[in-house]
């Protein structure tokens, strides 16, 4: 699961990167408002985690360019204790949840676990599609009740495309979804037919019905009744 970091307080950016990295998520920063509208207009992200201060002030705009977009990226604003006025008009603005500096890396990561799993998976943490079934906390998937073997790219795959069930996604959406930012840097999205061929493998192996499906031309789709 992918998560954008606009702040410009550099230690901080490194401090939060590496912790959600070994909590299994993908990580991007900006630190100026520049360079986060640039990343919001180009990519899609399960959450931002947001400093309404960068730029003299300029994070509560990004709030706003989000919801011009109508865009369903989870916010989560993380600010000094003592700004009470950001705190409200984040809030205000559509902000999911708030977040005083400073705080710990495991509160942090379980408001952002909150957050994905309350606007993509309706606040379930095990999601169950049929005899398929996902860990959102464990980031395990078990078939038949049968755990399996999924490497960390094959479950944000999945995960991906259950939280857009029934929707097409194209190619280009998930290379840029498990690559971020150098997916426009390769020369090929071959990596994504890699890792769909090997989910697809071992979900029919461990006996799952044909749920992620091919669309010629446009992408894949995880299609449920």
């Amino acid at each position: 699961m992918k998560i954008l970091i606009v702040e410009d307080e550099l230690t901080l950016v490194e401090s939060i990167s590496t912790y959600l990295v070994k909590a299994h998520y993908s990580c991007e920063h900006a630190i100026s408002y520049q360079q986060a509208e640039n990343k919001v207009l180009g990519h899609e992200y399960d959450c931002i985690l947001l400093n309404p201060s960068i730029d003299g002030g300029k994070g509560l705009l990004l709030m706003e360019l989000l919801k011009e977009k109508n865009r369903q990226d989870g916010l989560i604003v993380i600010a000094a204790e003592e700004e009470h006025e950001k705190k409200i008009s984040a809030l205000h603005a559509g902000a999911d949840d708030y977040l005083g500096k400073p705080f710990h890396l495991p509160e942090l990561e379980a408001r952002i676990f909150s957050v994905i799993r309350r606007r993509q998976f309706k606040n379930h943490n095990v999601i169950r599609q049929n005899e398929v079934e996902l860990d959102l906390m464990r980031k395990t998937v078990a078939v038949h009740s049968f755990p399996l073997d999924f490497t960390k790219k094959e479950f944000e795959l999945l995960s991906y495309l259950i939280g857009n069930s029934n929707r097409v996604v194209s190619k280009g959406a998930l290379a840029e979804y498990l690559s971020g930012d150098i997916a426009g840097m390769l020369e090929s999205h071959g990596f994504v037919y890699t890792h769909i061929k090997n989910v697809k493998k071992k979900l029919h192996d461990a006996g799952a019905g044909n749920y992620l499906k091919t669309v010629h031309g446009m992408g894949y789709k995880w299609e449920v009744g």
